[in-house]
């Protein structure tokens, strides 16, 4: 810019008004794309919040897997209402890394869904933003990356926190629905790694209609299994995980097509948040989930958190800043 300037042509100067101009403007902009994205991220977990408290809900009159069939079927109509207006790309360049992706995404949620009938949402949801940590530790023993010290730091904060949520129950093993969130944020983590190593260049559509179509086929394979093997179903969301598939009531329809519009306008706004700016700066702002959560089921179902899992929330928030200011996690899709 200084030699246009130093030149004393009008083009010059012209062009290095221009460009101080375009500088000016771009410092001036990105504090307000970052507020931006940190709006985008609120709507997103205010959202996801509220709808995954009502999966109680559907989970009192309907199964697991009929609710992911019939999810999809929706999400799948939205999709394809949207495609056309907004330009979506909806074709997977690589589709055997799509799929193997949106495998081991969906087992994650398959897990996440399940455990939600049983725990309160702010816990499930502690336990699925432990994927930080399982990403720093898949990267260091598959892919031989370093570890600096202050991830190693992050890995333990997150641990303790873990652990404090988790109760003593569950680390005593009374209880095994307690670590299912646990096992869901360790393969949402691995989605997550397979999102960045075998899914670059495709489009975030691609992979949220592949994440949804996932679940859907699994939902098809879970109610064929549970029609060729009954088993005995309990009654209300105690039979979530084993009820086949049953004649829809009002009630399951309408929140599971909320929690199919509520999916795709969350995912659509953490995206546009990763878009408009920094990584680093999106995947700490996604934390505002577990205080969203745990403020949902307080005002929707009475459910109060004891303070030992309110401090571990705080830890494993902690820790994925920690490990944000290193390396960057994908965003829940």
């Amino acid at each position: 810019m200084g030699g246009a300037s130093r030149s004393g042509g009008r083009r010059g100067g012209a062009a290095g008004d221009k460009s101080g101009d375009e500088a000016d403007q771009q410092m001036t902009e990105t504090p307000n794309r970052t507020l931006a994205a940190a709006g985008a991220v609120l709507i997103y977990a205010c959202v996801i919040a509220f709808t995954d408290n009502y999966v109680r809900v559907i989970a009192a009159d309907g199964g697991l897997w009929q609710f992911h069939a019939t999810r999809t079927a929706m999400a799948v109509v939205l999709l394809a209402l949207l495609a056309v207006p907004l330009g979506l790309r909806l074709r997977p360049r690589r589709f055997g890394a799509v799929f193997a992706r949106s495998a081991i995404h969906g087992a994650a949620m398959l897990i996440y869904f399940g455990a939600l009938a049983f725990l309160p949402v702010a816990q499930v949801a502690a336990g699925l933003f432990t994927a930080p940590i399982f990403v720093l530790l898949i990267q260091r023993l598959a892919y031989g990356q370093s570890i600096s010290l202050l991830q190693v730091l992050a890995v333990a904060v997150g641990f303790v926190g873990v652990v404090m949520v988790l109760g003593p129950e569950a680390m005593s093993g009374a209880t095994f629905a307690a670590l299912l969130p646990v096992i869901a944020g360790a393969l949402y983590a691995m989605g997550n790694i397979a999102t960045r190593q075998w899914c670059a260049g495709e489009s975030a559509e691609t992979l949220v209609a592949g994440f949804f179509g996932m679940l859907g086929v699994l939902g098809l394979i879970g109610m064929a299994v549970l029609w060729l093997m009954p088993v005995a179903v309990p009654e209300g969301a105690e039979g979530f995980l084993q009820r086949g598939a049953v004649w829809p009531t009002g009630s399951f329809l309408w929140w599971t097509f909320v929690q199919a519009a509520g999916s795709l306008l969350g995912v659509g706004m953490i995206i546009k948040a990763y878009q408009i700016a920094d990584a680093s700066k999106v995947s700490v702002f996604e934390y505002i989930i577990l205080p969203a959560s745990a403020a949902w089921g307080f005002f929707l179902w009475g459910e109060t958190l004891s303070w030992l899992a309110v401090a571990g929330m705080a830890l494993i928030a902690l820790a994925g800043i920690l490990i944000a200011r290193q390396s960057p996690t994908a965003s829940r899709q």
